[in-house]
C-alpha cells in the first residue's frame, strides 16, 4: 500500500495553489460533521447508493483497503447512508473516512470515536437495503467525477480530489509552494502583495481619490 501521508501533509488550500483545477475541488455543502476534525488523505473507493438505499456502502466497508477514503454518492439527502456502527467497522478495518454527497445518523457516536466523516449533514432515519449500485467504479459526488485510486484530500478548509495520473505532480507543485510560503515572512509578502495590488489596480486605469 502507498503511503499517502506527504499528502495529508497538505491542505486542500496547496492543492488549489498548485493550479488543481476547480472542478476538483467538491461544493461547499459536503463538510467535516464534527470539530476539528483530522485531515484525511488516501486513495479513493467509490460507491454509489441509489435514492433511500445505503447497502452498496455498507458493502464497500468491508471491501475497500486500509486508508482508503469512501467516497458516497447518494441518491438522496432523506436517509442515512450509515450510523456509528458501520462508522464503528470502518474505522476498525483502517479506512481513512467517509465524504458523502448524502447524509448520516448518529453523529454523536460518530464524534466520541473521532471518526472522519465529510457529508451534507445528518438525519436520524436510516435508509434501506435493497439496491443494488456500483462498487469502486468512477462516480459523482459533490460535482467532482471521483474515479478509484484518485487522491483525496478533505478537512475544514474543503474536499481535493487529484486525478491518480497527476498525483506526483500536484503534490510536488503544492509543496514547493507551501515551502515558499513559509520561508517568507509576513512583512515580506506584504510588500509583495501591496506592489502586485498597485500595479493590477494601475494597469486598470484605477485612481486613488486625493485627499
Amino acid at each position: 500500500m502507498n503511503d499517502y501521508s506527504k499528502f495529508a501533509a497538505l491542505s486542500p488550500t496547496a492543492y488549489a495553489d498548485a493550479q488543481l483545477g476547480r472542478s476538483q475541488f467538491m461544493e461547499m455543502g459536503i463538510h467535516e460533521l464534527w470539530p476539528h476534525t483530522p485531515r484525511i488523505a488516501g486513495p479513493a473507493y467509490p460507491v454509489k447508493c441509489p435514492p433511500g438505499d445505503n447497502l452498496m456502502l455498507h458493502a464497500a466497508i468491508y471491501r475497500a483497503a486500509p486508508g482508503a477514503v469512501i467516497v458516497v454518492q447518494a441518491g438522496d439527502v432523506d436517509y442515512a447512508l450509515a450510523g456509528g456502527n458501520v462508522c464503528a467497522i470502518a474505522q476498525q478495518r483502517g479506512i481513512a473516512g467517509f465524504v458523502m454527497d448524502g447524509v448520516i445518523r448518529d453523529v454523536a457516536e460518530v464524534r466520541a470515536a473521532q471518526f472522519p466523516v465529510f457529508a451534507r449533514g445528518v438525519v436520524p432515519i436510516p435508509g434501506q437495503k435493497q439496491a443494488l449500485g456500483p462498487l469502486n467504479q468512477p462516480i459523482c459526488c459533490g460535482g467532482v467525477t471521483v474515479h478509484p485510486g484518485d487522491v483525496v484530500v478533505a478537512d475544514e478548509e474543503g474536499i481535493a480530489v487529484i486525478p491518480a495520473a497527476q498525483q506526483e505532480a500536484i503534490w510536488a507543485k503544492a509543496q514547493q509552494r507551501t515551502e515558499q510560503d513559509a520561508a517568507r515572512s509576513l512583512k515580506d509578502w506584504e510588500m509583495n502583495h501591496r506592489a502586485k495590488i498597485t500595479g493590477l489596480l494601475q494597469s486598470l486605469g484605477f485612481e486613488d481619490e486625493e485627499a
